[in-house]
């Protein structure tokens, strides 16, 4: 394995820790502020980190949701060029919210690039529902 997947799934592994605990300012710091988003539950992109933070803030207080886990599997790194790489996993995410609690499975493609500091940023997160039983 390169020292660029090395890299790129401590990154992943990072992200991925940091939301199945709850610790969004943690998760939020592993984008780029111009990062983009598209998730299957909500119709419109988000363009941007801050976006996303405000959609994730409406999320906590009208459906008091709140990540209770996240376990990452099925992954792959595909590293497009020196400092760009894919990170494709499938999850499974344990949530709360008002209505009770709730386990999703989806897939999901994280676009990474390596900043100038040598750390690995996502710049792109595709969420989509999967389809498997």
């Amino acid at each position: 394995m390169s020292e660029a997947s090395v890299e790129v799934l401590a990154a992943a592994a990072r992200l991925v820790g940091a939301f199945g605990s709850g610790d969004t300012e943690g998760y939020f710091r592993c984008f780029a502020p111009d990062a983009s988003f598209v998730f299957h539950s909500i119709p419109e992109r988000l363009g941007s980190t801050a976006a996303y933070r405000s959609a994730w803030a409406g999320w906590e207080q009208a459906l008091d949701l709140r990540i209770r886990g996240c376990e990452s599997f099925d992954q792959e790194v595909r590293i497009i060029a020196a400092d760009v790489a894919l990170f494709i996993h499938s999850v499974r995410v344990h949530a709360r919210t008002q209505a009770g609690d709730e386990t999703r499975q989806e897939r999901e493609t994280i676009v990474f690039v390596k900043q100038a500091d040598g750390h690995w940023l996502g710049v792109h997160e595709h969420l989509s529902k999967n389809p498997a039983p």
